[in-house]
């Protein structure tokens, strides 16, 4: 419901009519209005998602934060339309479904239980005001709590806990929603900046917590469009009753501001189009040009990323090849970024997003095909793995890793195309588990004749394959979770890829572009090549004392350069067994098992 004399409730919703809407109170919005503020979440997230995935701690490609919660987020409001949601109860109810389905990586689960929390409180409403918003992002916060085995201060955790206490204050001093919304998007803030405080790792790195920011970015989304700050799709937000109008304070409009340092430069993205394009030839310029260049496509299309301190450079380069359309040139000195750290660097997406429609999840096999045998499911990051993993008896293998990890509905998907009635998951990766663990529960949750699922906390694939090795088809999935759970620690494991940013890491300085080395997902090595990298991770394993050293060799790395390393390392190691498989993984040069 809307007031009836607003410009929501005669269906028009012209910029004058934001403006005014800006400065009038918001007491009550119904479900079509939260809905708006819903997907403007979304939208600001989605403009500033890279921001988050930049603020992983670690310098490899796997920063992927704002990803996942980008996917979880649209997954849900996703859910909204296609259930046709109209009350505040039925679209807080569709978007925490939708959510939990689409749920992708740590941060994404813990969004998803933010949601279910806020879902449960609103449940039965049809208006939503000041108080029961507080009350529910305050049921939300503590669902996210209860939901992580080990909850981490100075993380989303965190900043949901202190913006919901705000908005709780907030809602006690004035129920205006627009009055609690702003004072809740201030506390989130200063929360996310205060998170290395509470985090050592961020205070080392100089960073702050990347899923906090994710949450903020979509409170923010939602306080701008209730302030009639960005365009509103279905219906703006507006009031039925009148309350004391929120005094801010205005901020200097352009051509008035004090202008930010150049820093950054410009976030250059189009589409080129010609008959004939080289590929190779326009990535080595493009990348020539700046920075995390990104380019993609055949002969007659590509797409284009890159950042560079003058966008004319590129665009004129471009248009020079073919037909340049789709332009988006952002000027990223000027996108405001509060109290980002020293350092931020933007960082590309990196893999290619998931459609958003989700598919439905097949029906369990009949009653008669059920086997009662463990099965296994898999998640693998590259076709070889995953060939690897079948070989060795996995019933599923779910394509994921560093940089795609696969949501809750994949997950189950896979659980329900798997004949068996007892099924271990193999999730291979530690920002995989608690989607996993999700998966779990859907499950049991299915009724008499669900499937019992169990989960094997594997956070990398040695281990998943060391697990995988000690699976005994002869005695019980509790006895095997057990067997399967101890040879997690018979293996070691090293990575090897290219940092994606500069950092100083536990002494070791790496810069962007640089060969890098993680020892059991520690940073550990830094090299002029892969294959030094290697030998150095080799020699902290102590690979001398062990039996089996099997290098994976992944996109970068062509089959014969993983041959010459595997007779250089014959002759360091000539008492062990080297073993060289095609993995087929990306961004990763190689992935190291030594057992």
């Amino acid at each position: 419901m809307v007031a009836s004399d607003s410009p929501a409730a005669r269906g028009t919703s012209s910029p004058d009519d934001r403006a005014q809407a800006s400065s009038q109170a918001v007491s009550v919005l119904n479900g079509i209005a939260l809905q708006e503020l819903l997907n403007a979440g979304l939208d600001w997230l989605d403009r500033h998602h890279e921001i988050v995935n930049a603020l992983n701690v670690f310098p490899v490609p796997d920063g992927d934060t704002g990803t996942n919660m980008l996917l979880t987020m649209r997954s849900a409001c996703q859910e909204i339309k296609v259930q046709g949601a109209q009350t505040v109860s039925d679209v807080a109810r569709a978007a925490a479904h939708g959510a939990l389905m689409g749920a992708r990586g740590n941060s994404g689960v813990i969004l998803s239980q933010i949601l279910r929390g806020i879902a449960r409180r609103l449940d039965g409403e049809t208006l939503l005001t000041g108080p029961r918003f507080a009350a529910a992002l305050s049921e939300g916060s503590r669902i996210a709590y209860k939901g992580v085995n080990k909850p981490v201060e100075g993380t989303i955790l965190t900043v949901v806990r202190e913006a919901a206490a705000a908005a709780e204050s907030a809602s006690h001093l004035n129920p205006d929603l627009r009055f609690v919304l702003e004072r809740t998007l201030r506390a989130a803030d200063e929360s996310v900046a205060n998170t290395p405080k509470l985090l050592p790792i961020l205070a080392q790195t100089g960073k702050v917590d990347s899923g906090g920011k994710g949450l903020y970015f979509i409170l923010e989304g939602m306080c701008r469009t209730l302030s009639g700050e960005a365009a509103v799709s279905v219906e703006a937000p507006a009031s039925v009753a009148s309350a004391p109008p929120v005094t801010t304070v205005a901020q200097p409009a352009k051509g008035r501001r004090e202008l930010p340092s150049l820093a950054y430069g410009f976030d250059v993205q189009f589409l080129l189009e010609g008959p004939q394009l080289d590929v190779n030839a326009i990535r080595e310029r493009i990348v020539s040009m700046g920075e995390y260049g990104l380019v993609e496509g055949d002969g007659n299309l590509v797409k284009v990323h890159v950042h560079v301190p003058d966008p004319g450079a590129v665009l004129s380069y471009a248009v020079g090849l073919g037909f340049v359309t789709d332009v988006v040139a952002e000027n990223m000195d000027d996108m405001s970024i509060p109290d980002m750290p020293a350092g931020y660097d933007p960082v590309p997406p990196r893999f290619q997003e998931a459609q958003a429609a989700a598919e439905s999840i097949p029906a369990a096999p009949p009653a008669e095909e059920i086997v009662e045998a463990v099965g296994v499911v898999v998640v693998a990051p590259g076709q070889g793995l995953g060939q690897v993993f079948k070989s060795l008896g996995a019933q599923a293998v779910i394509s994921g890793g560093q940089t795609m990890n696969p949501s809750t509905q994949e997950l189950l998907q896979a659980i329900h195309r798997v004949p068996n009635r007892e099924i271990i998951i193999l999730p291979n990766n530690s920002n995989i588990i608690m989607t996993a663990q999700q998966a779990q529960l859907l499950a049991a949750e299915a009724g008499s004749a669900a499937k019992q699922v169990s989960v094997v906390p594997s956070k990398t694939v040695p281990q998943g394959i060391s697990a995988l090795l000690a699976l005994n088809p002869n005695v019980d999935m509790a006895r095997n979770v057990q067997i399967m759970t101890a040879a997690l620690g018979y293996v070691q494991t090293g990575e090897v890829t290219i940092a994606v940013h500069d950092a100083l890491f536990d002494g070791i300085t790496v810069h962007s572009g640089d060969i890098i080395g993680l020892f059991n997902d520690e940073l550990t090595a830094t090299g002029p090549d892969s294959g030094s990298v290697v030998k150095v991770l080799l020699e902290q394993m102590n690979a001398a004392d062990l039996e089996i050293i099997t290098l994976y060799y992944g996109q970068p790395i062509a089959a014969s350069q993983a041959e010459s390393l595997r007779t250089d390392l014959g002759e360091l190691y000539p008492d062990q067994e080297i073993e060289v498989v095609d993995g087929g993984q990306p961004f990763y040069h190689y992935i190291i098992s030594a057992e």
